[in-house]
């Protein structure tokens, strides 16, 4: 109050000390500007395709419920990007999903200012990303060649995970990623204004996810 009294009629200068005051006032204790991490991840997959004329042929509907794979990515302040593979089995079918997406990517600490300070305690992680990704009915060996592919499309993906830092380096948490796609099925014959191979669907996962996070800066 003592500074705003001190800037007199000046509307300007008024202006800047109530933004930095509030700059203070929601400032967090500490801010990871670059975050680079990846996770091994483990769960299952519910999916169901919702239009097109391959609706009934929908990767996500197809593939085997259990799930398990690798995400690595980064965040930037709150921009992020990441590149998953994710395989999915019942014990003996098998099929994959290699996507990269990018978008909004935010960490928030729950516990006091120490905590965030010595990234201990629980955390949440809410992000929304568009991504492509591509599919395959059987297990590949890398490189992957087109004829390999069953499904491609773009994803809008969002994600919301719940997780405890075990030190600085160590997370440990819950991932629930919901996503709807439109998708191509390879392999069926049509020009560019043909939509005999395109579909949509909708899919939501659980997995457990163990997190290594270097943070730079």
């Amino acid at each position: 109050m003592a500074l705003l009294a001190e800037t007199g009629d000046n509307p300007e200068m008024r202006l800047a000390c109530v933004v930095a005051i509030l700059l203070c006032a929601v400032s967090p204790a500490r801010a990871d500007v670059l975050v680079l991490y990846g996770d091994v991840q483990g769960g299952g997959m519910f999916g169901r395709g919702t239009g097109g004329d391959q609706q009934e042929a929908a990767f996500f509907e197809n593939a085997p419920n259990g799930a398990y794979g690798v995400r690595v990515g980064a965040r930037l302040l709150f921009l992020g990007a990441a590149i998953e593979h994710t395989q999915y089995t019942n014990g003996s079918d098998l099929a994959t999903w290699s996507q990269i997406a990018a978008g909004l990517d935010f960490e928030v600490g729950l516990g006091s200012d120490k905590e965030k300070k010595e990234h201990r305690g629980t955390f949440v992680d809410v992000a929304a990303m568009l991504g492509y990704g591509v599919g395959t009915g059987q297990q590949v060996m890398p490189p992957l060649s087109y004829d390999e592919l069953t499904d491609q499309g773009f994803v809008v993906q969002g994600r919301f995970a719940y997780g405890k830092h075990l030190n600085r380096l160590i997370d440990l948490g819950v991932a629930v990623p919901v996503s709807w796609g439109f998708f191509f099925k390879s392999g069926v014959d049509g020009g560019v204004n043909d939509t005999t191979n395109h579909y949509q669907s909708v899919q939501i996962e659980a997995l457990l996810f163990l997190r290594l996070a270097i943070r730079l800066l």
